[in-house]
């Protein structure tokens, strides 16, 4: 019996799966925890973290070495993205981290997360390929696109849900000139990203930008995994969201079902790049997936 752990720690989130796998090769998930931390506040801005937002990381990890603990865990990874790569002061993060959880923090490069991220999605989706694999985070976006079970381009671009908002985004709701101007920076990144959106046959989304469209689009007053995977967006469903969100308040956004007060500031610049994608794509339409990258890395651990 072998009981391993992920920690996939992002710009806006920082998430925890924990499976056990039997002598007879039968995987069980054991945990699998979301929680908000807004690691990324002021990154773009400052260059470094926020104390507040390590702060807020530490009372996560916290709680993840108590659960981590009590289920017996073999082996951990803690892996970082966007966030981590861009700071000043990431040894304060660093330290941080290895005095509660005993592990160092894998800062891993945009081509690493590719690859995981493909791994991930495939565990749980099956779709006609060339298929494109999004993964729109707080501060970068990963397009990942696989072919003949292949990964055969990756990329990762220096735009996500929170950049855009504390880049773009500064007037709450955004005026019309904030959103033109933020829609144009990411129409450039992503029409210079080299993918043939026009040979897609199927897109599918990741995170929490594309699940919380997913949940909006399906009513949800709380938030179901199991409703949510598998389910497929339209282009009036991403459009409508994104029009929404960019129209009401931070503070009426906040109050609406499955919404988290750290994700309601920043889920409009997500929904706006997932809008821009969905527009590129042939027939606008985006499978949602609930396994990505987290899943590839503790997969990994297992075998």
């Amino acid at each position: 019996m072998r009981t391993v752990a992920a920690v996939d720690c992002g710009t806006n989130s920082i998430r925890l799966l924990i499976l056990r796998k039997q002598d007879d090769g039968t995987v069980t998930e054991l945990c699998r925890e979301v929680r908000l931390a807004r690691l990324g506040q002021g990154v773009d801005a400052t260059g470094e973290f926020h104390p507040e937002a390590l702060q807020r990381a530490f009372v996560v990890c916290d709680e993840y070495a108590r659960t981590i603990e009590a289920s017996g865990v073999d082996r951990l990874r803690f892996v970082a993205t966007s966030a981590a790569r861009d700071v000043s002061n990431r040894q304060l993060f660093f330290d941080g981290v290895r005095s509660r959880l005993g592990v160092g923090v894998d800062v891993i490069s945009g081509d690493e997360e590719a690859r995981l991220s493909a791994s991930g999605v495939r565990s749980g989706i099956v779709a006609p390929e060339p298929t494109l694999i999004i993964d729109i985070g707080g501060g970068s976006t990963e397009l990942v696109l696989v072919d003949d079970d292949d990964v055969q381009h990756a990329t990762s671009l220096d735009v996500g849900a929170v950049r855009i908002r504390e880049r773009f985004l500064h007037t709450d709701p955004p005026t019309a000139q904030e959103q033109e101007d933020a829609r144009t920076f990411i129409g450039a990144l992503l029409d210079g990203a080299g993918i043939d959106f026009t040979s897609i046959r199927t897109a599918v989304g990741v995170a929490g930008t594309v699940t919380s469209v997913a949940a909006a689009a399906l009513g949800l007053q709380s938030y179901s995994r199991e409703a949510v995977h598998g389910t497929v967006l339209h282009r009036h469903d991403v459009t409508g969201a994104t029009t929404h969100w960019l129209e009401t308040p931070v503070a009426v956004i906040e109050t609406e079902p499955c919404m988290h007060p750290l994700r309601a500031g920043v889920i409009g610049g997500g929904s706006m790049i997932l809008d821009e994608l969905s527009a590129r794509i042939p027939g606008g339409a985006i499978l949602v997936s609930e396994t990505d990258i987290l899943d590839g890395i503790a997969h990994e651990l297992l075998a």
